[in-house]
């Protein structure tokens, strides 16, 4: 839209706020800009906890990991910040956890700078489109002003990252096999550190989760895994 603030009107939105229990709402914002990602100017932006190692049974449950690390990230911040999910140049991607929007898509969405050609001359460095994904969590006591923004000319990357280790399952018999589950059992131990820390999910839930299906053939080292 063209106007000369930069801004949404959150207020409007805590008519449909419920008048008791949790008052809290979620709001996603895209934004798609032209020089750099776009951050709150009226409260603090910042990035969702990323780039951690988490144990391999979350796969199947990312929705729940999700919701657990972006509630604790909130609660940590007093529910007063603006979370910085993703910011990309849709020229290219790496990894690409979608295909970059092209620059018909882009037009189509207001893109008006999109050039008729491919994504590597249109999102070269200094042009391109920046996508900026903003998740807000706001109540009438938190929020008390419509969201602000800015368009910064910060075009680093950035996106929510988890990784996931799967071990090695097969007999080991060779003479590196125990150097690999005292590795193995240090890592684990690790992901279930930082899953705890990132989410405040219990850490006897989380070892219980991580459960020994997943820990090469040795019942000893197993139960040693947790001393």
């Amino acid at each position: 839209f063209d106007s000369p603030r930069f801004m949404l009107p959150i207020r409007l939105g805590m008519a449909n706020a419920p008048a008791t229990g949790d008052a809290t709402q979620d709001l996603i914002v895209y934004t798609l800009t032209r020089k750099g990602r776009v951050e709150a100017s009226n409260y603090q932006t910042v990035k969702i906890p990323s780039d951690a190692n988490v144990p391999e049974f979350v796969k199947g449950e990312f929705s729940d990991l999700y919701r657990a690390i972006f509630t604790r990230a909130w609660h940590e911040r007093d529910g007063r910040a603006v979370f910085t999910e993703y910011a990309w140049n849709m020229a290219w991607c790496d990894p690409c956890s979608s295909q970059p929007l092209t620059a018909d898509e882009l037009r189509g969405l207001g893109v008006f700078w999109a050039a008729d050609t491919t994504p590597q001359r249109w999102g070269a460095p200094g042009g391109g489109t920046i996508l900026t994904r903003l998740h807000v969590r706001y109540d009438s006591d938190r929020f008390p002003e419509d969201l602000m923004f800015q368009e910064t000319g910060d075009q680093q990357t950035f996106q929510g990252r988890y990784v996931l280790h799967r071990a090695y399952r097969g007999t080991m018999s060779c003479e590196a096999a125990d150097r690999y589950r005292e590795m193995l059992a240090d890592r684990r131990r690790d992901e279930a550190d930082t899953l705890a820390r990132l989410t405040g999910w219990s850490p006897e839930m989380i070892r219980d989760r991580m459960g020994p299906d997943s820990a090469p053939p040795n019942e000893s080292w197993w139960k040693s895994l947790w001393r």
